[in-house]
């Protein structure tokens, strides 16, 4: 029998209500969104509030998009650096002297140890640090991430290779999006799209943000922190290094590192209780706050160099020893400046110099017009189904017409609910959705057509129309899931978004067109006890 029990009716309206109510918040304007949010009683729990509203996308309200690119150069010379290091490590654990030095040439460094005694001892530990890369076999020169040759006068060059090389690109792309994704959520942005493009570059959009100087601001910089000290005079073991309170005038900074970047466990901007001054406060983690507490007990009186991106931001004097973990950096900054360094800080380092290759504003302008025509299709698409579907199904046709405006109401409601970015691909797939959705509508009908012609009565032949429609119903939506779910992972950008929707149409499908359909002919039976079916 056609039945529909009131606890499974309380359940599919309370399900409809609730979705429905989520997706308030999307249709309200900012303002209107703010004042409604502001006249709920504070006695009323957060979470019972609809709050949250669809983002969105790019496309749809304009925002920032920069495009970056990995600086080879850069990350070579950091290499380069790294390499030299290494070597001097291993001539000191050796015990080997290069008669001049470590001397740095292209893509490498070139030692010169005539002893041939002295380089048996030397060249094993050195080709240790000629790791392959990826999946590489140690020895195969192609994949090795440097190369050593030797000459019978004792010149050793250690040089990089091009696997070596972009290996490194590879890794620092996948570590630069992370990083840049920390520092843009940081910020407060909602849904950037940041994501590879190339084999050295990262694709940043962020919608909603007017103004791309704030964002170069955050990407344009590094981030390597390091707190160093002045050097005295007469040191040799020195770097100069501009000066931001002296006018980028260079100063003696020692080599010497006390404490870095990835020390730190936290970095906040205030304001000093003082000075009312913009400040930056900081806490090291258990490492770092041990070398800086001894660093600073060790050296009372003298200036620390707080060095970002080789340059001194601030040099403050050790007035008395720092040992409880924590500091501030204070300096010539302003508000913006100090919120910025704090992201920075937060977020860590890139591994390399990101360079702007291209930058573009896209104005609300376009947003606006595409949802409108956005806007125009859905209207469209929408009245010429439900009045297909009316004028050939009759009440029956009314019911599905029904339970597809609350079918793209639970879409909304859904979107709202998880955040998700609204594209214009998006609302190409809520217009998709509209035809799709009376698909299953018209696989009932049809079959319970079928059923009642092949001589049941009214109630059996809806009861079986459903249940035999059912499993071509979720054979039919499973194959799209699939197509839907391998564009979500697969796809990018424009495509994900229409994806996500489509996803999310398939689900709400089941909820209107087989059970919010099937409560509405129930009770419309139960009314009405017609004796031949609508159409």
């Amino acid at each position: 029998m056609l039945r529909f029990s009131k606890s499974k009716t309380i359940a599919t309206m309370a399900i409809i209500i609730i979705g429905l109510l989520l997706a308030v918040p999307s249709a309200m304007s900012p303002e209107q969104r703010k004042a409604y949010l502001a006249s709920v009683p504070s006695w009323v729990p957060s979470w019972l509030v609809p709050s949250r509203a669809i983002v969105l996308g790019l496309d749809l309200q304009g925002g920032s998009h920069v495009l970056l690119q990995v600086d080879e150069a850069d990350l070579v010379r950091g290499q380069i650096t790294l390499m030299r290091d290494d070597v001097r490590r291993v001539l000191r654990d050796t015990r080997v002297a290069s008669q001049n030095g470590i001397q740095t040439i292209q893509r490498g460094v070139q030692i010169r140890v005539p002893n041939a005694a002295d380089r048996e001892r030397l060249m094993p530990r050195l080709r240790e640090l000629a790791q392959p890369t990826g999946n590489a076999v140690l020895g195969q020169t192609g994949n090795a991430s440097m190369v050593i040759n030797e000459t019978p006068d004792g010149a050793i060059s250690l040089t990089l290779t091009d696997a070596g090389i972009n290996e490194r690109v590879r890794r620092a792309v996948d570590q630069s999006i992370e990083v840049v994704r920390r520092r843009i959520d940081a910020t407060g942005t909602t849904e950037p799209s940041i994501q590879r493009q190339g084999a050295d570059r990262v694709l940043v959009q962020v919608p909603g943000l007017q103004d791309p100087q704030q964002l170069k601001a955050l990407l344009g910089e590094t981030g390597n922190l390091e707190f160093r000290l002045l050097a005295q005079a007469g040191a040799t073991d020195v770097d100069m290094l501009p000066m931001q309170e002296a006018g980028d005038q260079r100063v003696p900074v020692e080599r010497r590192v006390i404490a870095e970047g990835g020390d730190l466990t936290d970095a906040q901007a205030a304001f000093d209780p003082q000075t009312h001054q913009p400040i930056v406060n900081f806490r090291f983690n258990i490492r770092g706050a041990q070398r800086f507490g001894q660093a600073t007990t060790e050296n009372l009186g003298r200036q620390l160099a707080i060095v970002l991106d080789n340059r001194v931001i601030s040099a403050p004097t050790i007035q008395s020893p720092i040992t409880g973990g924590s500091g501030q950096i204070s300096g010539s900054f302003t508000v913006e400046q100090v919120n910025n360094l704090a992201v920075l800080l937060r977020s860590g380092a890139l591994p390399a110099k990101l360079t702007i290759v291209e930058e573009r504003t896209v104005g609300p302008g376009l947003g606006r017009d595409s949802i409108e025509a956005g806007k125009m299709a859905t209207y469209v698409a929408g009245i010429f189904v439900i009045i297909f579907m009316f004028a050939t199904y009759g009440v029956f046709g009314l019911i599905a017409n029904i339970a597809l405006l609350v079918h793209v109401g639970l879409i909304f409601g859904l979107m709202s609910v998880l955040e998700a970015t609204l594209t214009l691909p998006g609302i190409a797939g809520i217009v998709l959705t509209i035809g799709t959705a009376v698909d299953s509508n018209v696989l009932i009908y049809e079959r319970i057509r079928e059923e009642v012609k092949a001589g049941r009565s009214i109630v059996s032949g809806v009861q079986a129309g459903f249940d035999r429609a059912f499993a071509t119903i979720v054979d039919s939506n499973s194959t799209m899931a699939i197509a839907a779910v391998i564009l979500f992972f697969l796809g990018s950008g424009p495509v994900r978004g229409f994806a996500v929707v489509f996803i999310l149409g398939i689900l709400t499908t089941v909820i209107t067109a087989v059970t919010l359909t099937r409560m509405m002919i129930a009770l419309w039976y139960q009314w009405t006890r017609p004796k031949v079916l609508p159409f």
